[in-house]
């Protein structure tokens, strides 16, 4: 029995490098002070994190991602607010394929959804590239923004909303004075995980850009393939504590057990 529990550690252990090993080697490679990104650094320096706010593509790629994720999680919220309310509250015909179609842009390849976006967002419709990167955002955004409202939902005793319409208040006043503020939590949990989503997005992002127009993923791909520098180690560093500092806050807010419930 012993052995077994010295087996599980150590399989354990290896997991944990595996997974995190590659994010420990980026981390150090950051503070390289040489020209060329290499592990173990031979000099100890910061003047790649400074040089990420001299080069002004990332900083107008970075605005642009911005303002593309929170346009986007705007109208996904608009949408999916009351979409996963009608799904945890009713039962209607239909439910589970109306269920599935919100969940789908995470089940479909996000190299084959860009694609198709591509194809009939741009292609099709002509539409200019900020609005199709607006709207390409909102629907992969949709799935989380449903997932994680329909989980806080799911803890929500609806007889209180029932007592509410009893005492005379309309469904609107109720939905906005008894279940929102109820469920608050869970929406903003939902806000910061779509919005990781559309900030770090690749795959769908690289379809909808265009001349002129490139979202802060993409520039960090375009800038690997002219450069060798550590710069993209440093802003890698950055964005990992951004994730980790989000992730932490919707464990505050919600708790892991939320999203294994449905």
């Amino acid at each position: 029995m012993q052995e077994k529990n010295r087996g599980l550690a150590l399989f354990t252990f290896l997991v944990f490098v595996f997974l995190l090993g590659p994010l420990l080697i980026i981390s150090v490679t950051s503070f390289e002070g040489g020209n060329i990104l290499k592990f173990p650094p031979e000099q100890f320096s910061f003047k790649w994190y400074i040089n990420i706010f001299d080069v002004q593509m990332f900083l107008t790629t970075f605005k642009t991602s911005i303002i593309v994720s929170l346009a986007g999680n705007l109208l996904a919220l608009l949408i999916g607010v009351p979409a996963a309310y009608a799904l945890s509250r009713f039962d209607f015909k239909g439910k589970n394929i109306v269920d599935a179609i919100f969940v789908s842009p995470i089940l479909i390849p996000g190299i084959v959804l860009g694609f198709s976006f591509l194809r009939y967002i741009v292609g099709v419709y002509q539409l200019p590239i900020y609005a199709a990167l607006f709207i390409g955002h909102t629907i992969i955004m949709l799935p989380f923004i449903i997932r994680v409202i329909s989980s806080s939902l799911s803890n929500f005793d609806f007889s209180i909303e029932e007592a509410s319409e009893s005492l005379g208040a309309s469904k609107l006043r109720t939905f906005f004075t008894i279940v929102l503020p109820n469920i608050k939590s869970g929406i903003l949990a939902a806000i910061m995980i779509a919005f990781l989503e559309s900030f770090n997005n690749v795959d769908i992002s690289v379809f909808m850009t265009g001349p002129g127009v490139s979202t802060f993923p993409i520039q960090m791909l375009t800038y690997v393939e002219n450069y060798f520098d550590p710069t993209i180690a440093a802003i890698s560093v950055l964005l990992m504590i951004i994730t980790a500092f989000f992730m932490f806050m919707v464990e505050r807010l919600m708790g892991l057990s939320y999203f294994t419930k449905r």
